[in-house]
């Protein structure tokens, strides 16, 4: 069987699953990679999760919860939701007291999660993990009203689910130039919706092969509006996959990843990836325990963080006067520096993936924050002054860098100053790029605070991280998205 939903309340209800001519529903879910993927995730249960999974759904939770408050104000978030013919609904705009429907809730949150780019990472996926999958799940769930437990499984599902694709299709499918963080993540979304209504396996596979056909998002878009809004679209169509395929919804289930046509051939071409071993390591380990989230210090591209961790290292210990700087030469991997080299950023959002001017930033103040990507900052004199002796290549593994063969997340800066002395470091990856180097407790709740800030009062801020402490435990997950609505400002409404 498989399952419909009720257009009222949201419930998914017993419906026969769709399924060739002379095809058993078992044979329509387990024909090809799809229904593979939807075994595994029709199966999970709570229970089945170890406890260091549930800890770092809640650490993806709450970064992920601070990152579409901090982004609730932003232009692009705005501009998304004034795109909208937006209707009254059950689901909750984060950092508004505004309630539309779950699909356009989707898309704003989704947008908003993303929109500074300070959310987690996740180095097999290639991209962001939680965004998707959360501003999916949360509208979700408010129609819904599921518990903690069920969110946090199928929160876990989908993250499986966009990373185990990811270590099947990577790094060629990122270097190629799709932004996994809306491509992958649109089957993590439809994966997670699915696990959240109960969907069979017959109808999560459905899910995800439509899931196929929704999937998009280019690295040409990156510094530009766009970006967010595929966390946003990838979000939006996950709930609509899942739904359809609840709904009775055919698509080619068998062979959507693997047919000549499909997923696998066209978005990363023949001979380009190797999906046994991804699917051999379902749960072998969780990927959200190992490698784990990534959590990000600064709101700009992940790819720039090694940088600017050298960066800082060197201006904390040595605080060289920014005039008396001749020039500053730093060195990323190939495939990174492809999208961060911008020495002449005409944007605030494209200040986020340009080296030059993080760089420059953090000479010129000694820290990253998200300030630095306004308006205001972005046209410093200061700051464009320093841009020209900004100096960046890429190393690989032919140079003299002496980087690790397998490394593509070091990074190394000299500053050369006018009195002839350079000034060097090297990092070989960024600090909390995964859980065996994680962001410590109180940093996460800091920079949780500071991202609330902009919705929320402090004392506000407090009660919604310990909510999310303890967010298996809640009996429906509206009593945070409730806490949420309450914690609003008069003075931060915006949409």
């Amino acid at each position: 069987m498989g399952a419909a939903i009720d257009p009222a309340s949201g419930q998914a209800t017993a419906r026969p699953s769709a399924q060739a001519p002379g095809q058993t529903a078992a044979q329509a879910a387990q024909a090809g990679i799809a229904g593979q993927l939807a075994d595994r995730v029709a199966a999970l249960r709570y229970g089945d999760l170890p406890s260091e999974a549930v800890h770092w759904a809640r650490v993806g939770i709450l970064d992920t919860v601070g990152a579409m408050l901090a982004g609730a104000r932003e232009d692009a978030t705005a501009l998304c939701a004034a795109g909208l013919d937006l209707q009254p609904g059950p689901a909750l705009l984060f950092g508004s007291r505004r309630r539309v429907s779950v699909l356009d809730a989707a898309l704003v949150n989704g947008t908003a999660s993303h929109v500074l780019d300070f959310d987690d990472c996740s180095v097999t996926m290639g991209g962001h993990p939680s965004a998707p999958l959360l501003a999916a799940l949360f509208p979700l769930a408010e129609q819904l009203g599921s518990n903690g437990r069920d969110f946090v499984a199928a929160y876990v599902a989908g993250f499986e689910v966009e990373a185990k694709l990811g270590l099947g299709v990577n790094f060629h499918h990122y270097s190629k130039g799709w932004h996994p963080t809306s491509t992958l993540g649109t089957f993590g979304a439809a994966a997670a919706c699915a696990r959240l209504l109960g969907l069979d396996a017959g109808a999560t596979a459905r899910a995800l092969a439509l899931a196929a056909s929704f999937a998009s998002g280019i690295k040409a878009n990156f510094g530009t509006m766009a970006k967010p809004l595929h966390v946003g679209h990838a979000a939006r169509n996950g709930i609509y996959a899942a739904r359809l395929a609840g709904l009775g919804f055919t698509a080619n289930a068998a062979s959507a990843f693997e047919h000549r046509q499909g997923f696998l051939d066209v978005f990363n071409g023949p001979g380009t990836y190797d999906m046994e071993p991804a699917l051999a390591a379902w749960g072998a380990p969780w990927d959200i325990v190992s490698p784990g989230i990534g959590i990000k210090q600064y709101p700009c591209c992940a790819s720039t963080h090694p940088a600017l961790d050298a960066m800082l290292q060197l201006v904390r210990a040595h605080r060289p006067a920014p005039d008396d700087v001749v020039r500053v030469d730093a060195a990323i991997h190939s495939r990174r520096l492809a999208h961060t080299n911008r020495p002449r950023p005409d944007s605030p959002l494209d200040c986020k993936f340009s080296l030059q001017y993080v760089l420059a930033r953090a000479l010129l103040s000694g820290r990253v924050g998200v300030g630095d990507f306004d308006q205001a900052a972005y046209r410093d004199p200061a700051v464009r002054d320093l841009l020209p002796r900004m100096q960046v290549a890429a190393y690989d593994h032919a140079t003299d860098n002496d980087f690790a063969q397998d490394n593509h997340a070091g990074a190394t800066v000299e500053i050369h100053m006018r009195n002839g002395e350079v000034l060097r470091a090297r990092v070989e990856e960024r600090a909390g790029r995964t859980a065996e180097t994680p962001l410590p407790g109180e940093l996460l709740r800091e920079k949780f605070a500071l991202c609330a800030a902009v919705t929320a009062d402090p004392a506000a801020a407090r009660e919604i991280a310990d909510q999310v402490d303890r967010i298996e435990c809640l009996g429906d997950i509206r009593e945070l998205t409730t806490l949420l609505e309450r914690a609003v400002r008069d003075d931060s409404e915006r949409r």
